[in-house]
């Protein structure tokens, strides 16, 4: 038998997503019910909020390994086809872009910590290795953030030239290298430790401060500065 669209409005009112985030506000709905939500509409057997309830199980009940998912991984859920997967992934990206900016407002780094759950939340995601620069002004604030080589599961080639050019090029002052580990592994291999000495050295000669080199993954973040290897 083909399955139909089972439409929010034919739930019980108790049920209704929508009708709880008008009367109660966002902020009271479940994460399973804001899923509903965006979803709309569930299938002959399945209601948006079963649906939405699956997804969650599929994503371990976390809202951070649920926005690493794709739309392959989404689509394999009876009930969510090419058009909704992406309607979520839009979603989830736009949170954790919102994270980012409440993180960092005025785009001015202050403190080590502060400017290593920005860089989480903008690489800690990613399944593969990428090298990022934030490029700053004599204020610390953020001129330019790029990612500047990306790589496999478990390395990416960085180029030195191109990362001092690009500082020259937007007038920084100072720069802070970055790069994620997907393994979730923080510590620093030997190219990193080389790879940091060659630019701090490199750098010094331009009269570019290099003030950190932080990695990241979803477990945590290592800062250089901290090991006291810069």
């Amino acid at each position: 038998m083909q399955e139909q669209n089972y439409p929010i409005r034919k739930w019980a009112k108790d049920d209704r997503p929508r009708e709880k985030l008008l009367d109660l506000g966002a902020k009271n709905l479940s994460n399973s019910e804001l899923l509903a939500i965006l979803i709309h509409k569930g299938t002959y057997k399945k209601s948006a909020l079963d649906i939405a309830q699956e997804i969650l199980r599929l994503g371990k009940e976390n809202l951070q390994e649920l926005g690493k998912l794709g739309v392959k991984d989404l689509v394999k859920i009876k009930g969510i086809g090419e058009a909704k997967a992406v309607t979520l992934l839009a979603a989830l990206e736009l949170g954790k872009r919102r994270q980012a900016t409440d993180l960092l407002p005025k785009e001015i780094v202050n403190s080590t910590a502060e400017c290593a759950k920005w860089l989480q939340l903008k690489l800690g995601d990613l399944k593969h290795e990428v090298f990022a620069v934030l490029y700053l002004n004599r204020s610390n604030k953020i001129i330019r953030f790029e990612i500047v080589s990306e790589g496999g599961i478990t390395s990416t080639v960085v180029d030195p030239k191109i990362i001092l050019k690009k500082a020259l090029e937007t007038n920084a002052v100072s720069i802070i290298l970055s790069h994620n580990h997907p393994s979730g592994n923080l510590k620093p291999s030997q190219s990193d430790k080389n790879l940091t000495e060659r630019l701090l050295e490199a750098a010094g000669y331009l009269d570019i401060k290099l003030l950190d080199h932080i990695i990241v993954s979803e477990n945590g973040y290592y800062s250089f500065v901290e090991a006291g290897l810069i």
